[in-house]
């Protein structure tokens, strides 16, 4: 691999971003941490290019980018609910799916279907995409104007700076979909669940939430029944620290959860926070879709965490290398085996 390719953004969409792991150390200076939102998806899709998990690739939120190789050869893969069409430089159209890592050349064109109803996908580069590093991270935050380009989300006449592969090599990646488990997102409750009526915490466990259209990267505003506070003035706290996966109440009783991009301090009481494990599956709730929350212990996220790394190891341990079609760069891609 040398240095030396890019990537124009022919059609920026909506809602794409350049995200890495994320911005941390920086919290008590007031600078979020950012980062992707789905995580473990996102470490696929860089695994499929044989990346660190922490490289730089491209979020796909809402409408999605299509993307020129300007100069040199690029490897790339998608991971999620999305797919693409490869437009060659002879006029050819093939289509492109998930879950497995292809290469193009300069003039090629990767046009990526929107996603179904919203969620998130990735597109990882080999490589990764080598945008100026701010406070130790790639990661767009758009509020603060840092990272990313130009701290915004990625628009028509981008360039992305990537690697390129020195010499042509036939061997791609391939991988069965990754998928997460079903079931309520878990919690653990506090730190002001003092601050609401012992019906309220019953409410939030046994009841169904509305995820409304009122969501970014920032947080997500729920619907459903009113979680009531102990009195009107236990609406409001001294601000306090927040996290992603925080989620406040305010006086209309209606929960709003942080996500990447949250505020680092907030003035509005936190019934539960969403653990650790269960973070990157927030980055796949559509408006429209319901949520149910459970309860655990510190003892039972921890378990939860380290299983949620342990399956998410068993999948990187069924990707597979195949033998991609010598000239021109793919043939027929349903030659290629997906039976998981």
């Amino acid at each position: 691999m040398v240095t030396g390719a890019h990537i124009e953004v022919i059609a920026g969409g909506i809602g794409n971003s350049i995200q890495d792991a994320g911005r941390f150390g920086f919290r008590h200076m007031g600078i979020t941490v950012s980062g992707c939102l789905d995580t473990l998806l996102a470490r696929c899709a860089n695994a499929l290019v044989g990346n660190s998990p922490d490289c730089a690739c491209i979020e796909i939120r809402a409408v999605a980018p299509a993307l020129q190789i300007r100069r040199g050869r690029v490897r790339l893969a998608l991971a999620g609910a999305v797919g693409a069409k490869l437009r060659r430089s002879d006029g050819s159209v093939i289509e492109m799916p998930a879950w497995t890592s292809f290469t193009l050349d300069a003039q090629e064109t990767l046009e990526i279907a929107p996603l179904p109803g919203g969620g998130s996908a990735y597109l990882a580069v080999a490589g990764g995409i080598d945008s100026p590093l701010q406070l130790g991270s790639r990661s767009t935050y758009q509020r603060a104007m840092i990272g990313g380009i130009d701290g915004r989300p990625i628009v028509t006449g981008n360039l992305l700076p990537c690697s390129a592969q020195r010499h042509r090599e036939y061997r791609e990646n391939q991988a069965p979909p990754w998928s997460y488990i079903d079931g309520p997102m878990r919690v653990m409750l506090g730190p002001q669940a003092g601050h609401f009526k012992p019906e309220a915490l019953a409410t939030f466990l046994a009841c169904e939430y509305c995820v409304t259209p009122q969501m970014d990267r920032m947080g997500m505003r729920l619907e459903g029944q009113a979680l009531a506070h102990v009195r009107p003035e236990a609406a409001d706290i001294v601000s306090d620290g927040v996290t992603p996966g925080a989620i406040q109440v305010p006086g209309n009783g209606q929960p709003i959860i942080l996500l990447a991009d949250c505020q680092t301090v907030g003035g509005y009481p936190k019934i539960a926070t969403v653990i650790a494990a269960d973070l990157p599956r927030l980055g796949q709730v559509k408006p429209g879709e319901t949520l149910r929350f459970a309860a655990v212990s510190g003892s039972e996220a921890r378990q939860a965490l380290l299983a949620s790394e342990a399956q998410w190891r068993a999948w990187a341990d069924r990707m597979v290398p195949y033998l991609a079609a010598a000239a021109p760069l793919y043939n027929d891609l349903n030659d290629i085996a997906t039976d998981w």
